[in-house]
C-alpha cells in the first residue's frame, strides 16, 4: 500500500504509519503499529515488492525478520551474519534477499527456507556496504570501498557470486556510495553521502557493462536520498526519475528528465512499470508462493487508486495509557520521574534486604537455643 509507511528505530521497535487520505496535515505521533523482536537497535526496513504487507527488518542483534504486519507478528527470522548487517535488497519477485555485512561479506538468503544460498566477500574496505538488485534480472550491485579506501561498484551474477560481473573504482571520496537501479531504463544511480553530486550510468550487457552518463552537481551535501515509483513521475514532461535529497532541514525533490520535444508518449523511456496493487498477500507468501509485481502501462496515465485502509489484527496499545514526551521539558521532567521512581525501589530493595538479613539472624538465633 503506498499510504503505509514503516520507521526502525534505536530502541528495538519497528513503527507502521498510516498516511491518511489527501496526506498530511499535522504532525502524527501515534504509530498504527508497533512491531516488537529485535533485541538491538534495528537499521533498516524494507517492504516486500510483490507481497501485500510483508516487511523485512535489519537489527543490531545480527538478524533479518520478515513480518507478516496485517498480523502484526514475525513469521521468520533470517540467522548467520556475525557483524552489524548495513543493507537489505529483495530480487523481483521477493523470494531472494541480499544482505551486505559489516564483517565484508555479501549473503543471499532463501528467505522462507532460512538458508543462504550464495556466500562471498564484498568490499574489503572498513566503511559501509550497500546492495541493490537490478530489476527482473538475476543480477544485484553493490558499492563499498577497497582497502585502500577508493569507492567502488560491482555487479555480481545472484547465481554465482565468485567473481563480479563488473568491478569499477569510481574516485577516493570519503562518503558512502547509495545506489539506486532504475530496471525500466537500466540506469544506476549513485549518490555519495556527503557528496553533493549523484552520478548516473547506463548497464549494458557487454564486456564494459557501465557507461558513464553525466552527474547531477550541487554545492549542497546529501544526507541521504530515495527515489520516487516510476507511475508517480510527469510522463508530458519525459521525467524519467526524480530523487528526494536529504537536507539537515528539509527534503529536495530532483527531477531528472530526457529533453524531448514531441507530446506523443515515449514508448522506450516508459515500458510497463510496477503498479500499487500487490501480487499476492501476505499469508499466500508466508505459505509458499510466488508472483512477480504486477504492472501497469503509463501510455494513459495513472490514477492513483482509492486509498485502502490497513487494518491489522494485533493488539495495538491505547495511547492514551502512555503520552511519549514531546518538548525538552517533557523529556526532562519523565528523566527525573524515572529518576526518583529508580531511587525508590532501589531504597525498597535496600530495605528488603535488610530485612531479610534480620530474618536470617532471628532464625539462626533461635535454632541454636
Amino acid at each position: 500500500m503506498d499510504n503505509i509507511v514503516a520507521s526502525a528505530s534505536e530502541d528495538t521497535t519497528v513503527k507502521i504509519w498510516t498516511i491518511p487520505e489527501g496526506g498530511l496535515t499535522e504532525s502524527i505521533s501515534t504509530a498504527s503499529l508497533t512491531l516488537n523482536g529485535h533485541g538491538r537497535k534495528v537499521g533498516h526496513a524494507l517492504f516486500h515488492p510483490s507481497a501485500d504487507n510483508v516487511l523485512a527488518t535489519a537489527s543490531a542483534d545480527f538478524t533479518v525478520k520478515l513480518w507478516d504486519i496485517c498480523a502484526g507478528k514475525e513469521r521468520v527470522e533470517l540467522t548467520g551474519h556475525t557483524e552489524i548487517i548495513q543493507s537489505l535488497a529483495w530480487n523481483y519477485d521477493g523470494t531472494l534477499l541480499a544482505t551486505t555485512c559489516k564483517d565484508k561479506k555479501l549473503r543471499v538468503f532463501d528467505v522462507r527456507a532460512n538458508k543462504v544460498v550464495q556466500e562471498t566477500n564484498g568490499h574489503q574496505g572498513i566503511k559501509g556496504a550497500r546492495v541493490a538488485w537490478m530489476g527482473n534480472a538475476d543480477r544485484f550491485v553493490t558499492t563499498g570501498f577497497s582497502r585502500t579506501s577508493d569507492r567502488q561498484v560491482n555487479v555480481y551474477d545472484s547465481k554465482n557470486l565468485e567473481t563480479p560481473l563488473k568491478s569499477e573504482t569510481i574516485d577516493t571520496a570519503s562518503g558512502m556510495l547509495m545506489p539506486h537501479f532504475d530496471a525500466d531504463t537500466s540506469m544506476l544511480y549513485l549518490a555519495g553521502k556527503g557528496d553533493g553530486n549523484i552520478r548516473y550510468y547506463e548497464w549494458v550487457d557487454d564486456e564494459k557493462g557501465l557507461y558513464f552518463l553525466s552527474e547531477h552537481k550541487s554545492a549542497e551535501p546529501q544526507r541521504g536520498i530515495s527515489f520516487l515509483p516510476k507511475r508517480a513521475l510527469n510522463i508530458a514532461e519525459t521525467e524519467i526519475a526524480r530523487a528526494y535529497k536529504v537536507h539537515p532541514t528539509l527534503v529536495e525533490p530532483i527531477p531528472f528528465k530526457v529533453p524531448r520535444k514531441s507530446d506523443l508518449f515515449q514508448a522506450d523511456l516508459y515500458p510497463d512499470c510496477i503498479g500499487g496493487e500487490p501480487a499476492l498477500d501476505s499469508a499466500d507468501f508466508f505459505n509458499g508462493k510466488s508472483a512477480p509485481p504486477k504492472l501497469i502501462s503509463l501510455e494513459t496515465g495513472f490514477t492513483a487508486p482509492p486509498t485502502r485502509e490497513f487494518v491489522t489484527a494485533a493488539v495495538v496499545a491505547d495511547a492514551t495509557t502512555e503520552k511519549a514526551p514531546q518538548t525538552e521539558k517533557e523529556y526532562q521532567d519523565a528523566y527525573h520521574t524515572l529518576r526518583k521512581e529508580n531511587d525508590d525501589l532501589k531504597n525498597q530493595v535496600s530495605n528488603r534486604d535488610a530485612r531479610i538479613r534480620q530474618l536470617e539472624a532471628q532464625v539462626e538465633g533461635a535454632s541454636k537455643k
